[in-house]
């Protein structure tokens, strides 16, 4: 709970017990009459552990089972689409990973959704790196240095323009 509402409470049953009445500390600090009548019933009945303690809904049931979902996450990271026959792509996306879904696991998901996941993951969207093989460092260096002095011969002609 949130430091703020943790002292909003507090100050409900401080106000209490100084001797205000319920809608009074209601209109003090902006809650509803039955917000601060449901706190005191709280603090009244277990003290102040039941008036901290605040339950969460359940939420929705996950996609995947914990089992699918390792499953799934070993695929993602261990192999590529190519590997696993989802054509001839080198990286995964949204897009493959919905058929992967619905094939392996029967499990429809919006794109959306698998991005929200896979960053609940810690997966992050990058593009890929190419690096060329037959790359020749000597030829490389030379045309850098041929860039340069091209910018160079520009910027002077810029000059004296």
């Amino acid at each position: 709970m949130k430091k703020a509402n943790m002292a909003k409470r507090i100050a409900v049953i401080r106000l209490i017990m100084q001797g205000y009445l319920g809608i009074q500390v209601a209109e003090l600090l902006n809650l509803h009459r039955e917000t601060v009548s449901i706190y005191v019933q709280k603090f009244n009945q277990g003290g102040m552990d039941a008036l901290l303690e605040r339950r969460y809904a359940p939420g929705r049931k996950p996609y995947l089972s914990p089992e699918e979902e390792r499953e799934l996450k070993k695929m993602l990271e261990e192999s590529t689409p190519a590997d696993e026959g989802y054509g001839i792509e080198t990286g995964w996306n949204t897009r493959i990973i919905q058929h992967v879904l619905e094939e392996k696991f029967s499990v429809t998901m919006s794109r959306g959704g698998i991005g929200d996941m896979l960053h609940r993951w810690g997966f992050r969207y990058t593009r890929p790196t190419y690096t060329l093989k037959r790359a020749n460092p000597q030829k490389q260096k030379e045309f850098q240095q041929e860039i340069e002095l091209i910018k160079k011969l520009v910027r002077q002609h810029s000059h004296n323009l």
